[in-house]
């Protein structure tokens, strides 16, 4: 195998400089997450999701971005799972969005707040059936005998729903991460990449450059 420290690339895509950049870090991550898009990248909307215990123990996984908006970054899942409980118990977190083929990387952080019932009904209700009845189906994050118990309550909850409509799980919905820090990073050579970093005043949004 390939010695880990022989992977090397450059990057010299482009660069970063402050009067590139829009006033509100919103609507610069709109515009370089529709570069992304425009890209062809794989799922540009994945995001790395880190969360903490009340303890200060740290975890992370991929979730999906389904919205971005004025106030933050929207996305769902069970309230019940690791991740929903870790958030309901301590609600700050980080997310993380690596567009590597392109050269660039979006860090934020920020508190979260779950969504309203309205809005989470309404996006279930835009959701392939076979996910809504995946929501109900899941336990997410506790530990199953084997795959066959999951089939079988993906089974069980579809002869219980058949042809009717399904409503969405108490458990299920969404949450919004509202934004204090929004960092933008574009590669450069010689490993002396552009960072450039929006804080949240009571101002408004500041601007700085950070050493990479």
């Amino acid at each position: 195998m390939k010695k880990l420290f022989d992977f090397r690339e450059e990057y010299k895509k482009g660069e970063l400089n402050e009067s590139d950049l829009k006033i509100n870090p919103m609507e610069q991550f709109q515009q370089w997450l529709q570069t992304a898009i425009d890209s062809d990248l794989s799922e540009p909307n994945a995001m790395t999701l880190a969360t903490s215990t009340t303890g200060g123990r740290p975890s992370a996984r991929v979730v999906l971005l389904k919205e971005i908006n004025e106030n933050g970054f929207v996305f769902f899942t069970n309230y019940l799972s690791r991740k929903g409980r870790e958030m309901l118990d301590n609600p700050f977190a980080a997310l993380v969005f690596d567009w590597h083929p392109i050269e660039r990387q979006v860090r934020v952080e920020g508190r979260i707040e779950k969504l309203s019932i309205e809005d989470s009904d309404t996006y279930f209700n835009e959701r392939p059936r076979e996910a809504q009845i995946g929501a109900w189906a899941s336990p997410q994050s506790k530990i199953l005998k084997n795959r066959e118990e999951l089939d079988d309550l993906q089974h069980s909850f579809e002869e219980k729903f058949n042809s009717d409509k399904v409503p969405r799980p108490s458990h299920w919905g969404g949450f919004i991460v509202i934004p204090t820090t929004i960092e933008f990073w574009q590669g450069r050579i010689s490993r002396l990449h552009d960072r450039l970093v929006y804080h949240k005043t009571e101002e408004g949004w500041t601007l700085h450059r950070l050493a990479p």
